[in-house]
């Protein structure tokens, strides 16, 4: 073969080598080109169509659009500051305004962009409602019913629908399980409505949105102790089961771990929680006094009658108790006496506790 076949050869070759790296290069391009079109079209779509929060934005003088950019990603009211940035700078947007905004992440890029051009909140709050901790689930229907103008039997009858039940428990699986179904459970929701400050825009909101707002403050709440609550081998249920018995016999800070430590020594040594509010849950009424003919009721969340944790919460419970549930005192008490003046004894042995309660409350 002489040197002008090796030459053809060769440049046959080369244009075989050209050609399928200008395939490769190309697909390359188009699957780049693709990917970020689908990337940039999700970034300007909502954070969260389905969640009407309001998340309070605060714009200092003098931000610049980096700075925005930042601040918005950081509270998740967008996806992306990257894109924020350069659809600002495509759209030539101008002019946002130093001020105190309420945003939500139901919002698509151009509302919030629209809104930080005002100068000022734009979405005041409509309904503003405070639920206390130690708050029981007919006591929320009560408030929810006082604040926006719904009858209380309307929002009880929401909170204990059974296909509404089944279409959280799909929605909020880290929290709700079909332990709430259980025959013996009173409410479902009871404990899982989180006792916090809440806002919505409408004055009367949809009563699914005031309780899946809650559903989802609760479920933050518990993301941050699921490690701890892994290693305690608890369910959700049992948590929030063990932390409402805390929160209903708190009175202070410092006692719920002590409180918590007397209710895992009774159940590690077989004995009954018998602790007052399950009466009372089981009464289905406040009395500031509980008699012993009252510890004889008839219902599964008499802890007096039946061992282990009762077959739900009893209300719904703060962080601290939740702190409590999962970081118990390390003590081997067994019993502990809540006096009339609110301070908490705790106890060793059946005499002590029972000294302790005829001198401060007396015989019953």
């Amino acid at each position: 073969m002489d040197n002008h076949q090796f030459f053809q050869k060769d440049v046959r070759i080369v244009r075989k080598i050209v050609l399928i790296v200008s395939i490769v290069v190309f697909f390359t391009c188009i699957v780049i080109a693709a990917g970020s079109y689908f990337y940039i079209k999700s970034a300007l779509r909502p954070v969260d169509p389905d969640d009407r929060t309001p998340v309070h934005v605060s714009i200092p003088i003098g931000s610049s659009v980096n700075d925005i950019a930042d601040m918005l990603e950081e509270k998740r009211l967008i996806k992306s500051s990257f894109v924020f940035r350069y659809y600002v700078k495509l759209k030539n947007h101008v002019n946002f305004q130093a001020g105190e905004y309420q945003l939500n992440r139901s919002m698509p890029l151009e509302k919030i962009i629209a809104v930080l051009k005002t100068g000022k909140v734009t979405e005041k709050s409509g309904l503003k409602l405070t639920i206390p901790e130690g708050t029981q689930l007919t006591q929320i229907a009560e408030m929810i019913a006082k604040k926006t103008g719904y009858k209380k039997e309307e929002v009880l009858q929401q909170l204990n629908d059974r296909k509404y039940i089944e279409q959280l428990i799909q929605k909020y699986p880290s929290v709700l399980s079909r332990d709430i179904l259980n025959k013996n459970i009173r409410y479902p929701l009871e404990g899982y409505l989180f006792p916090a400050t809440y806002s919505f825009h409408e004055k009367k909101p949809p009563i699914p949105e005031i309780v899946e707002t809650m559903l989802k403050k609760t479920e933050k709440v518990l993301a941050k102790y699921e490690r701890d609550r892994n290693e305690m081998n608890m369910t959700v249920h049992q948590l929030l089961t063990m932390s409402s018995l805390i929160e209903e016999e708190a009175t202070e800070k410092a006692e719920r771990e002590k409180i918590a430590s007397v209710f895992y020594n009774r159940l590690r040594t077989g004995m009954p929680l018998q602790t007052d509010p399950t009466v009372l849950y089981a009464l289905g009424k406040h009395k500031e006094r509980v008699y012993y003919k009252d510890l004889k009721v008839q219902s599964p969340y008499n802890t007096y009658i039946h061992k282990g944790l009762p077959p739900g919460p009893i209300a719904n419970a703060g962080e601290m108790s939740i702190q409590a549930a999962l970081k118990p005192a390390k003590t081997d008490y067994l019993y502990f006496l809540a006096t009339p003046a609110g301070e908490v004894i705790f106890t060793k042995t059946l005499e002590e506790h029972n000294r302790q309660k005829e001198k401060h409350i007396g015989k019953q």
